[in-house]
């Protein structure tokens, strides 16, 4: 079974390579069920994204914006657990999903279920990483050792505000890929990007050995034009949320549809 931190940096290389636009689409599980999201990632796949982020529902999302906020609200009805997303995740790999799959999700839900156990059944499953918005990257040691011993990504997120000898050590903390934020705040869909963005991104990926993906706010063709010649990957999350929300289990098409056409960009 193909997973790991390697998987995930081997795709986005040998796509970026080819001088494709690599996406990295965000969807939130369970929202407005599973059955739902399953259909979406099959969906998602055919576009040959770098990875997949599924979002495991947390109550106090605190670096999401509204629209993803809401999409918790959806999904948490549904009373989900790490169990059964583990055999989520089990099923869609023995049936073959072609895509590095990873976790986003924050600290309290893997500090109750147990980090070694979250690990193990992560590698168990063919899990390939985690993001974990709320960890710092200097409270994070035992994670990176634990993630680090089975080779599992642990991406870390840098931001506008972060000094360049911090955007080193997130360099260096972070396998799989560094996720740039493009700007200070939540996530959700912008009209506008900041104006220095590009510029910030060069200097990342100037001091990152991992590729560079940058997200918050990417939801026009614009944006993809802007981004993708300066970034590895793109990471696109509230506006894939937004369609769910709006076309409930007819969403799948129409998120494939709306990722082809920022791909076209």
């Amino acid at each position: 079974m193909r997973k790991g931190e390697k998987f995930v940096e081997r795709t986005i290389k040998k796509l970026k390579n080819k001088g494709k636009v690599v996406l990295i689409p965000y969807i939130t599980c369970w929202d407005p069920d599973l059955e739902t999201t399953e259909a979406i990632l099959w969906e998602i796949a055919e576009i040959e994204p770098g990875c997949v982020e599924l979002g495991f529902p947390f109550s106090d999302p605190v670096a999401d914006g509204p629209t993803i906020q809401k999409a918790v609200v959806r999904a948490l009805k549904n009373k989900p657990t790490l169990e059964e997303f583990f055999s989520f995740v089990q099923r869609l790999n023995q049936n073959g999903f072609p895509v590095p799959l990873v976790c986003m999700t924050y600290y309290n839900i893997f500090y109750r279920y147990g980090l070694e156990k979250v690990v193990a059944d992560a590698k168990e499953v063919g899990l390939s990483g985690f993001i974990v918005p709320d960890l710092p990257v200097e409270e994070a040691k035992s994670w990176k050792k634990l993630n680090r011993e089975k080779k599992l990504a642990t991406i870390f997120l840098a931001a506008p505000t972060s000094s360049k000898e911090r955007i080193k050590k997130i360099a260096r903390a972070s396998t799989g890929f560094l996720y740039y934020v493009s700007l200070t705040g939540i996530t959700g869909a912008r009209d506008k990007l900041p104006e220095d963005v590009v510029e910030r991104l060069e200097l990342v990926r100037t001091l990152s050995k991992v590729p560079v993906a940058v997200g918050f706010g990417i939801s026009k063709p614009e944006h993809v034009r802007m981004l993708s010649p300066h970034a590895d990957a793109l990471v696109v999350g509230s506006a894939i949320v937004k369609i769910v929300e709006e076309k409930g289990k007819k969403a799948p098409k129409e998120v494939k549809k709306f990722l082809q056409g920022l791909k076209n960009a």
